[in-house]
């Protein structure tokens, strides 16, 4: 018996043992915690420091935009989830929620090597009477060495999250009688909620790394185009056929790089002076659109001349402004006059071709839901033939059918054979730097091939679209897609 009571205990005690050792294991995050706590407040009693306020409003009770950029940054620190309290607000977005640090709260973060803490000092009873404070403190030892490339580097940290938080509008301008007082009146605007991105868009991965680096290149380039002594703006020629992507792709650049869009309708400006005022009153990090141009200018009737859409495009006024997009839409560019498409004015020049089989089976898998299909040699059959349709038309058909994949290829097939597809071959295009249109085209056959994207159509425009579309080869040219690259001067 006592033999049995003293293994009894003994189990007893293991089972003891192995609940601790349990429990500790799963306190061990909150046991780390407490010893960083415990480091830091050790730590600071070896060393000096100094302070800096940072108060929401200055002397004059005006607001401190400084606190603004500050408050952004710190409730985009990881750390502050650290913090004993924090506060979930939701944000301008519907599924955007931030982290904002709670009174009296401090959050730490690391900057070259040496770690530096914010703290949220809040004074007054109520909301209206409370002042905010949010308090710097850095080792005095480091103060020379971090603190103003620290402040920089919140300034540029915060420009980035507040360009991702910002609600892309676009604008439109009003005809000039409708406000003469203010040229500002004459821009009406409505949120930009277009679904496309650049990784949606159906086009060449090599072609789409190229635009992305390019934009990319553009927003990191203030500094260069200053050295150069150039405006820091990019313009782009986009030119195809209707219903081949351009304004999709438009789209998907505005959404990239998180720009409002300026689409100036040149019927609603009355002379070249409405032109340049209306681009004065467009701001920075915008796009500035102008949609078929070629068609604009060869209507006898156009009140604005070459030579006003010249100075809009490289003119004194437009370099009252920077960081902005300038692109420029047609349907044909072998009219217009070359003063306006040189290298200065164009920097990119993008062709939007009709499909091909590879651009139909990107559509195919996007509106369909197809990676292959039995009926796919028969359309590529058809491609190989040389008819065609825009990629607009042909994603009409699959959206109509979209509950019957089979019929919407047949659809397709149908379409293409009556008479509908154009007896014209899928253009080439080439990459290389800017030269003559006679010379791009001369190499345009050993050029890659580029997929586009369509921009939808209603199924009342497509119909009407079916009934006037009856494209032939014997008028076609070929043209280049030109990355160009910048010229000094």
């Amino acid at each position: 018996m006592v033999l049995f009571s003293t293994s009894f205990l003994v189990f007893i005690f293991v089972i003891f043992c192995v609940f601790l050792i349990f429990r500790m294991f799963f306190r061990s995050i909150s046991l780390l915690y407490l010893f960083k706590r415990f480091y830091i407040s050790i730590d600071d009693r070896f060393h000096v420091y100094q302070f800096y306020k940072v108060p929401e409003f200055n002397n004059n009770f005006e607001e401190n935009q400084l606190y603004k950029k500050v408050s952004t940054y710190v409730s985009s620190l990881a750390s502050i989830e650290d913090s004993d309290f924090a506060n979930l607000i939701s944000g301008n977005k519907s599924n955007e929620i931030s982290v904002q640090l709670d009174s009296n709260q401090i959050v730490y973060d690391t900057f070259l090597s040496t770690r530096i803490s914010w703290k949220n000092e809040e004074k007054g009873g109520d909301r209206n009477n409370c002042c905010r404070t949010l308090v710097l403190k850095i080792k005095k030892r480091d103060k020379r060495r971090i603190l103003r490339p620290y402040l920089q580097h919140i300034h540029t940290v915060t420009d980035e999250i507040e360009l991702r938080r910002k609600e892309i509008k676009l604008f439109t301008n009003t005809s000039e009688h409708h406000d003469h007082h203010h040229i500002n009146g004459r821009w009406k605007s409505i949120p930009f909620t277009h679904p496309t991105n650049l990784d949606t868009v159906a086009m060449d991965s090599d072609l789409k790394d190229k635009v992305k680096s390019d934009l990319e290149s553009f927003l990191k380039s203030k500094q260069y185009y200053h050295k150069l002594g150039r405006v820091w703006k990019r313009s782009y020629l986009l030119h195809g056929q209707p219903g081949t992507g351009k304004s999709s792709f438009i789209a998907a650049m505005a959404k990239f790089l998180s720009y409002d869009i300026y689409d100036i309708d040149l019927s609603n400006v009355s002379d070249d002076s409405d032109l340049k005022l209306l681009l004065l009153s467009t701001t920075n990090r915008s796009v500035i659109v102008i949609e078929d141009l070629d068609r604009f200018l060869n209507e006898k009737s156009t009140t604005i001349s070459v030579s006003g859409i010249l100075s809009f495009m490289d003119g004194v006024f437009s370099c009252c402004g920077e960081e902005r997009i300038m692109v420029i839409t047609m349907n044909s560019k072998e009219k217009i006059d070359p003063a306006i498409l040189r290298p200065g004015r164009i920097d990119v020049q993008i062709y939007f071709p009709l499909c091909d089989f590879n651009a139909f089976k990107t559509l195919a898998n996007s509106y369909l839901g197809l990676k292959d299909h039995k009926l796919f040699p028969q359309v590529e059959e058809i491609f190989q033939n040389g008819l065609t349709l825009s990629p607009a038309e042909i994603g009409e058909i699959m959206i109509v059918n979209r509950s019957s994949p089979s019929r919407a290829l047949k659809s397709v097939i149908t379409a293409l054979q009556d008479g509908r597809g154009s007896n014209a071959k899928r253009k080439s295009i080439s990459l290389h730097p800017s030269i003559s249109t006679r010379e791009r085209e001369d190499d345009s056959s050993d050029s890659p091939k580029v997929i586009c994207r369509e921009s939808v159509h209603t199924v009342r425009e497509f119909r009407k679209l079916y009934g006037l579309l009856r494209l032939k080869s014997s008028g076609r040219k070929s043209i280049s897609y030109d990355i160009t690259s910048e010229k000094e001067g």
